[in-house]
């Protein structure tokens, strides 16, 4: 999800022990780790290093080691086994290091850590983003000691890749990234500590864990698409459609003036709009909605009936509202809207539905996500855009687009039906949404649109299967994409973290659409 970046802090790291402070952790929770086997914590993790050794501080980017809050990877989410097994594989993969794990949730964690680490010796730091937006590499890169900066998948990677991107475009020598699920590209770019402690500053760290990363990388399989009958319409004709099409974009508690984005009119409206609208929907109707989505269901799991048909009622509500108000999509600000009580049912369901139906629902009011949403599926005749927040493991070669919305219909509303699962909203495992199992082997095509700078953001992917991990949205294609897949780490800090995703070699059009609307397209692979 496309969140600001929370600013989280814990004093206290373990309800079972109050005082417990950054030094302790990992080394003295027996009482509270029970079979996670922080009782048996080995002496590398508790006792000053030895001498001569190459000193290694991992530093936990996250918000607390067992998750309260609703952000990426879930609440309730514990992070201690995943630090205890990657603490203990280091350590017996680099008997001649020592490693010293520490947590920190922000900058001024962080700077502490620095401060109290003058006298320590550290050779270096190992900087996991465990949660999305928690500010610590950048702290940590001041040092001039040599920092790799690695992904948790589906835990941190929002603010992996925006931040990875501002550090490439910063030019960042001492700074090396590692976005990869497999444990022995990590120790590759470990091995890169030893010989910078040993050659000091003329040593480029960056350029180092560069080389591992890009020889590490799984090569490119086969990437002819299968045969799909995209037909499109004439940028000239998409144009005036788009001008003729109306975004809603619930925002807030107030309304505010109107724009155009892309050339599409926006109205905002008041989640009052919204929420009358649901609390007048008609029971019977939503019902028979619930009903069917059940149906045709795949699986459901942690959601009840009643809350099926909450959402249906909310369904129901962008529909009516989508008609008053003459428009053809909506995006709503629904994490801010249900956390503060404006909404009472997470929109997910009902944009699954509506994207179907060849109308567009867009998640988190992302105005320009759902502009692209809007211009690409009048350029498709009707193909949904798949609003998502991407991942990219470099083990496989992939790029995981994620998000708790998604249609079923990828070919457009007439065109065959994928398997869907109606599941909670994932990261607080509350509500309603959506996982659409799609289908794999086509080509798809990813934009964003920048309306300031009048620009379109563009790359492109087979599809190859479903994620399955269940950590972070629900949704999860897994794509190969065509192009330099290194070049898809660096505009991630001027574009932020959302892309839309369509089936279908849109290369042409997209670029044609581009020329008619007097816009530049910028190719990020």
């Amino acid at each position: 999800m496309k969140h600001p970046e929370r600013r989280t802090e814990f004093g206290s790291l373990c309800a079972c022990h109050p005082g417990l402070t950054r030094r302790r952790f990992l080394a003295g929770c027996a009482a509270c780790a029970g079979t996670a086997g922080l009782a048996g914590v080995p002496t590398w993790l508790r006792a000053d290093p030895p001498a001569g050794k190459t000193k290694i501080r991992i530093v936990y980017a996250l918000h607390g080691p067992v998750q309260e809050i609703p952000d990426w990877p879930n609440k309730g989410f514990d992070f201690r086994p995943f630090m205890e097994r990657t603490n203990a594989a280091l350590a017996a993969r680099f008997p001649d290091h020592a490693f010293l794990p520490t947590p920190a949730t922000g900058p001024e964690q962080a700077q502490r850590i620095l401060d109290d680490d003058k006298a320590a010796g550290i050779d270096g730091y190992l900087a996991f983003q465990m949660n999305c937006w928690n500010r610590v590499a950048q702290t940590l890169a001041t040092a001039g000691k040599p920092v790799l900066y690695a992904d948790f998948q589906f835990g941190g990677s929002g603010g992996f890749l925006v931040y990875t991107a501002g550090f490439l475009r910063a030019g960042t020598p001492n700074l090396g990234f590692l976005g990869s699920s497999r444990f022995d590209d990590l120790a590759a770019a470990v091995a890169c500590f030893a010989p910078a402690k040993a050659a000091g500053a003329g040593y480029d760290f960056n350029r180092a864990i560069a080389q591992v990363r890009r020889d590490r990388t799984s090569k490119a399989g086969d990437l002819a698409g299968r045969t799909d009958a995209l037909a499109v319409l004439s940028a000239e004709e998409t144009v005036r459609r788009m001008k003729a099409s109306k975004i809603l974009a619930v925002k807030g508690p107030d309304p505010a003036p109107g724009t155009t984005v892309m050339g599409i009119p926006v109205e905002y409206v008041p989640f009052s709009e919204i929420n009358d609208a649901w609390s007048k929907a008609d029971k019977a109707e939503a019902m028979a909605v619930a009903d069917r989505w059940m149906k045709g269901a795949a699986r459901i799991e942690g959601v009840s009936r009643a809350e099926i048909e909450n959402s249906a009622a909310m369904y129901l509500a962008q529909k009516a509202v989508l008609k008053k108000r003459g428009a053809n999509a909506i995006t709503i600000n629904c994490l801010g809207g249900f956390y503060g009580g404006h909404i009472h049912a997470y929109p997910c369901l009902g944009f699954h539905e509506l994207n179907n139906e060849g109308l567009v629902g867009g998640c988190e009011c992302d105005v320009p996500s759902a502009a692209a949403m809007v211009a690409g599926g009048i350029l498709t005749h009707g193909r949904p855009g798949f609003i998502s927040d991407p991942v990219m493991d470099s083990a496989k070669r992939q790029i995981i687009y994620a998000h708790c919305v998604a249609s079923n219909k990828v070919f457009g509303p007439k065109g065959p039906a994928n398997p869907y699962e109606i599941l909670t909203h994932s990261e607080d495992r509350q509500g309603a949404s959506i996982r659409s199992i799609l289908p794999s082997g086509y080509l798809t095509t990813s934009i964003e649109i920048s309306n300031d700078r009048k620009e379109i953001l563009f790359h492109q992917g087979k599809a190859v299967g479903n994620d399955p991990d269940d950590r972070a949205c629900r949704t999860k294609l897994a794509a190969e994409p065509l192009g330099d897949f290194e070049k898809l780490y660096t505009m991630w800090d001027r574009w932020g973290w959302h892309r839309v995703t369509f089936y279908g070699d849109l290369k042409k059009p997209v670029y044609a659409l581009a020329d008619a609307l007097g816009w530049k397209v910028i190719e990020e692979a």
